[in-house]
């Protein structure tokens, strides 16, 4: 079964440029998207998926995935701005590793597609996402 740690999720940043890797795991009781790039980890809070997919059905339209590193700000009204935002359903960061919650716009987005719950640009810069319907 795809996206467990013995057989993770094989996933392409949007630009086609980096190869990273995601999984299903529990850390602290709270069930996590592990995503692991070369020899980075970073956590992200298993409900993204559902939250993220049904934002993007809300808006109805392509949203622009706007990714950030945590300390940068993030573009308002992108996927990123909303992965980090006070008004999103967990109430601020879907990232758990603290220095490492951003590029929530870059990681997350992928793993929407390969579900088939979104669709992806995949240009060199600029991809915006929208929801497929479940």
């Amino acid at each position: 079964m795809a996206g467990t740690p013995d057989d993770p999720w094989r996933l392409k940043t949007p630009p086609q440029t980096s190869d990273y890797t995601m999984h299903r795991d529990t850390r602290d009781g709270v069930e996590v998207i592990v995503c692991t790039v070369g020899k980075t980890v970073l956590l992200y809070d298993a409900r993204c998926l559902d939250d993220l997919h049904a934002m993007l059905t809300e808006r109805g339209d392509w949203v622009e995935l706007g990714s950030a590193d945590e300390q940068k700000p993030a573009k308002d009204g992108t996927v990123e701005a909303w992965g980090r935002s006070p008004d999103n359903p967990v109430g601020g960061w879907y990232g758990r590793k603290k220095g490492l919650r951003g590029r929530f716009g870059m990681y997350v987005p992928p793993l929407l597609e390969e579900l088939g719950l979104a669709e992806v640009e995949h240009n060199p810069r600029g991809n915006r996402m929208r929801a497929l319907p479940r």
